[in-house]
């Protein structure tokens, strides 16, 4: 069994010039990108296993991400299936200087966990053995079930 907690990843990425569209904010090819790999981190944190990704549900882009900004990834597994995890991903335009931080991107990814044969193979058991824990799933249950 993996706790909650355990999945936890949080990533920075500083944003250059290359990341960026003709307005000079991130592409958001960029943040999906950035956000995948952040999820795939997670997955395979709790499965213990190569994880692949299945499924993205709706992406919302709610504001932009400025060059010379840096993009905070946040993610985590809150529920899973047979073989695979589902994990909430949150980026945020975080100023370095102050710790201010305003959420631009949000999605729940899917991941399938699979073996040296790259077939899928099954996950364990997520637990949530503390509070912090038990808020993070509550609140990913409810992104979910409010469509966003």
């Amino acid at each position: 069994m993996t706790d909650l907690l355990e999945t936890l990843i949080e990533n920075r990425e500083m944003v250059q010039p290359t990341h960026a569209n003709n307005l000079e904010t991130t592409h958001g090819g960029n943040v999906m990108l950035w956000m995948d790999e952040v999820g795939a981190m997670s997955a395979m944190r709790f499965s213990g296993e190569t994880c692949v990704t299945a499924r993205v549900d709706q992406m919302n882009f709610e504001r932009p991400i400025e060059v010379g900004d840096v993009a905070f990834i946040s993610a985590y597994v809150y529920d899973t299936g047979r073989t695979s995890a589902k994990v909430r991903i949150r980026t945020y335009r975080e100023d370095l200087r102050t710790g201010e931080r305003e959420k631009t991107t949000e999605s729940v990814f899917t991941f399938v966990a699979i073996d040296e044969d790259r077939t899928p193979t099954p996950v364990p058991e997520l637990t949530t053995s503390t509070d912090r824990g038990k808020q993070l799933r509550a609140a990913a249950l409810e992104y979910e079930r409010n469509g966003r």
